[in-house]
């Protein structure tokens, strides 16, 4: 074990050794794969953000259920166990809050500007009716399923009219699913990137080496021994970039906060963008390192299958 040890520590020595010389050209590639990685961390950084606040936004969907007007108070309180039967077929809960047609007038009045015009009317308009609050809706299957329990609700006897609020469920839930799409494909081809990167730093810092690499099979040592640096290389590549573009990322935030403060002021909100946690950038971090070892696996067998 301390011999396993020794050599790996051997390797990431020689590794840093070659990393900083003049001409090893690391930081310029470090910028480079930086450039990749911090457009896929932005959009995750923008998508982590968003989730939060679309589950917020998304936790109540309501459905309202007006009788019609003629429909007698007792025949109305009576819907109620009809309406949960339709929720239970659906599979579903919800919060079932009878509205009588007084306290929607009152409601009505209460807008400023309509007492006047509500009085000059003389008579309710207005018909009972029931606000059903369901649980979170977050995504475009449970968006269509509000739907049809709609249309269950509305062939109940006495109903006039059911109005639901899921249009806007559905859109927010397909801008999520369109943004998680496009930030797979990034990420995707932005690794692939990386991974070319990688595997041309490597390859010519093996050309370079080229030398000590034949000196050092001369005395014995083995293809692992000789080629495990370019592998702490390539790792310890990926691994600086992604703490680059999280730093940029990081910093980026501060001015995109300032425009977003002025905009989600408009709406009485104190939304900001808050950089992502230690959890989730110790994992990017981690594929970072693990893209550049990658790149340089690649590299390293390309060289032995040439040499041998």
């Amino acid at each position: 074990m301390r011999i396993w040890l020794r050599q790996h520590a051997s390797a990431l020595t020689n590794a840093l050794r070659h990393l900083f010389k003049p001409r090893s050209g690391f930081l310029l590639n470090v910028l480079v794969v930086a450039i990749a990685l911090a457009l896929p961390f932005a959009g995750l950084t923008l998508l982590e953000n968003m989730l939060p606040v679309s589950g917020q936004i998304a936790a109540d969907p309501e459905i309202s259920v007006f009788l019609k007007t003629d429909t007698p108070r007792a025949q109305a309180l009576a819907l109620a166990p009809q309406l949960e039967r339709v929720l239970r077929e659906s599979h579903n809960t919800a919060k079932v809050e009878f509205i009588p047609r007084e306290k929607a007038l009152n409601a009505l009045k209460a807008q400023s500007g309509l007492a006047d015009a509500v009085a000059a009317l003389g008579v309710n308009p207005l018909p009972d009716g029931y606000v059903l609050k369901l649980a979170g809706f977050q995504d475009v299957a449970d968006a269509a399923r509000i739907d049809t329990i709609a249309a269950a609700l509305q062939a109940l006897p006495g109903v006039e009219y059911v109005q639901v609020d899921s249009a806007w469920v559905k859109r927010l839930a397909a801008l999520l699913h369109v943004l998680q799409l496009v930030l797979l494909f990034l990420a995707a081809t932005l690794g692939t990137v990386v991974i070319a990167v990688v595997f041309n730093t490597i390859r010519l810092q093996v050309m370079t080496q080229r030398e000590e690499i034949e000196i050092s099979r001369l005395f014995g040592a083995t293809d692992t021994f000789i080629y495990r640096p370019f592998y702490y290389t390539g790792a310890l590549l990926g691994l600086c970039a992604g703490v680059l573009a999280l730093g940029v990322v990081a910093l980026a935030l501060q001015p995109l906060n300032d425009a977003i403060a002025d905009f989600a002021h408009l709406y009485a909100s104190t939304f900001r963008m808050a950089p992502l946690g230690p959890g989730i950038s110790a994992i990017l971090l981690a594929l970072s390192a693990t893209l550049g070892l990658a790149g340089s696996l690649f590299s390293v067998q390309r060289h032995l299958a040439r040499s041998n």
